[in-house]
């Protein structure tokens, strides 16, 4: 699979989001009334706007980033390393400015590409809205309403998309990719749900971070094991720091 791709080519993302404001009871009038809403076309038969709130931050609209890390395969030695940075906090625009501007540098080579599982339905358009939302440019990688699905490959990967193969269907987590291909799992402390609860009862920005970061290398081996490559060994695994 990607016989012609260069993982040191790729950067690897990752995001965690969370409900805009900690309970519902905290957003503006407004906001309750569209996410009472919204609730009622996804919820089930007892539940309830404020019980579904702790899903908000799946969408971009009720929800915020806290938290981009992203990736890089690198030569080090004759090994391959990883190296991973975080830009997290509770400045999202913040967030949002110093990842843009990353990424903008990064990808100015054309050979360059991202690559996030299930970015092409999540962390991709996630980032972009946020980024309007925050009133802030959109880079040219992200700037993708109306494209091809043949002219966003030219720019980006999905470890998800890659494994279903065209089955449009088919959906499988990372966590199960990583134990059927026999890769450390990143899912040893903390949850995609729990994420809200670190953030609003913890304070914990750290640790999100941490999750996060694990998530993006875990992607990366994923993407060494569809082309057949070695993993990279743990002990080559870089933390570059964390931006806020």
């Amino acid at each position: 699979m990607l016989p012609k791709l260069l993982p040191e080519h790729v950067l690897f993302i990752d995001i965690e989001t969370v409900p805009q404001h900690p309970d519902l009871s905290d957003a503006p009038e407004n906001i309750q009334r569209l996410w009472t809403k919204k609730a009622m076309q996804i919820g089930k038969e007892g539940d309830t706007a404020e019980s579904l709130y702790n899903r908000a931050g799946i969408y971009a609209e009720f929800g915020k980033i806290v938290c981009i890390s992203a990736g890089k395969i690198f030569r080090k030695e004759k090994e391959r390393a990883y190296r991973v940075i975080s830009y997290a906090g509770d400045d999202e625009k913040k967030i949002l400015e110093a990842f843009s501007s990353m990424v903008t540098g990064f990808m100015a080579n054309p050979m360059h590409k991202m690559c996030a599982h299930n970015g092409q339905e999540f962390d991709f358009p996630y980032i972009a809205r946020r980024l309007l939302i925050n009133g802030l440019p959109l880079p040219a990688v992200l700037d993708i309403a109306g494209a091809k699905p043949w002219e966003l490959k030219e720019v980006m990967l999905d470890t998800l998309q890659l494994w279903k193969f065209g089955d449009y269907k088919h959906y499988t987590s990372l966590e199960l990719l990583c134990a059927i291909f026999n890769i450390p799992t990143p899912k040893d402390d903390i949850d995609g749900s729990q994420v809200g609860n670190v953030y609003y009862k913890e304070f914990d920005i750290q640790r999100i971070a941490r999750y996060c970061e694990k998530d993006t290398f875990a992607i990366a081996q994923l993407l060494l094991r569809f082309k057949g490559e070695p993993l990279i060994s743990p002990e080559n695994y870089e933390i570059a720091g964390m931006e806020d």
